[in-house]
């Protein structure tokens, strides 16, 4: 299940949604945008997926796979733990960082929009500031895919950006970096409702711009 560090050189999938490809700057670009905030925001992500040990998860835009080895040291040596990105460059570093610390996590180049696992596969989805870089309609399709994958009673939670609707929310760094972002977490819960989702409730993260979601797939 785990890549070695050198298994690189797959091309990026084609995709609508934004992709970030400066993988090597993006953990200190993170850090600088959350004020150092991130190791809290990854723990309050873990502590509402709730994941115990032996689950299978999966982190979708896992990026430079921070959030996805913390949940793979949650869900222990049974778990197994998935995480996908569009972007190449992002998961070579998620699987350097796993070789690193020993973590047996499955990284994938893969697209949110066309998950390539057979249905019913997770008990969790995990999500991390990546829903804002995707168009409607790619939220639309990416919701219904999660909710495929996921398992009768499984679990998602969607943790991303609220939209700027203050003036101090426009100063603040995230906000500045996301200065043209109208729409954020607070507009999604149609979206799961649509796709199938019981038990939606949305919340407040340890940031005041960022906010979570979470819900269930029915039955």
């Amino acid at each position: 299940m785990h890549h070695a560090a050198g298994h690189t050189h797959e091309t990026a999938p084609e995709t609508r949604g934004s992709t970030i490809r400066w993988a090597k700057y993006y953990d200190r670009f993170v850090r600088f945008v959350t004020l150092g905030r991130e190791n809290a925001l990854r723990t309050e992500s873990i502590r509402l997926a709730a994941i115990q040990p032996g689950e299978t998860v999966l982190d979708v835009g896992c990026g430079t796979g921070s959030l996805t080895l913390l949940a793979k040291a949650t869900a222990g040596t049974q778990g197994r733990v998935y995480g996908i990105d569009a972007a190449p460059e992002m998961i070579q570093v998620a699987r350097q960082k796993a070789t690193r610390q020993q973590g047996e996590v499955n990284f994938q180049v893969g697209l949110i929009e066309a998950l390539q696992f057979p249905e019913a596969t997770f008990d969790v989805v995990l999500s991390s500031l990546m829903f804002h870089h995707l168009p409607d309609d790619l939220k639309h399709s990416g919701l219904a895919e999660i909710y495929r994958v996921l398992k009768p009673a499984g679990r998602l939670v969607i943790v991303d950006m609220k939209g700027s609707t203050g003036f101090m929310q426009h100063l603040s760094l995230a906000g500045l970096v996301h200065h043209r972002l109208t729409t954020g977490v607070q507009q999604l819960p149609p979206l799961l409702a649509e796709a199938g989702f019981t038990g939606i409730e949305t919340g407040n993260m340890p940031m005041m711009q960022v906010g979570y979601i979470r819900g269930q797939r029915g039955g």
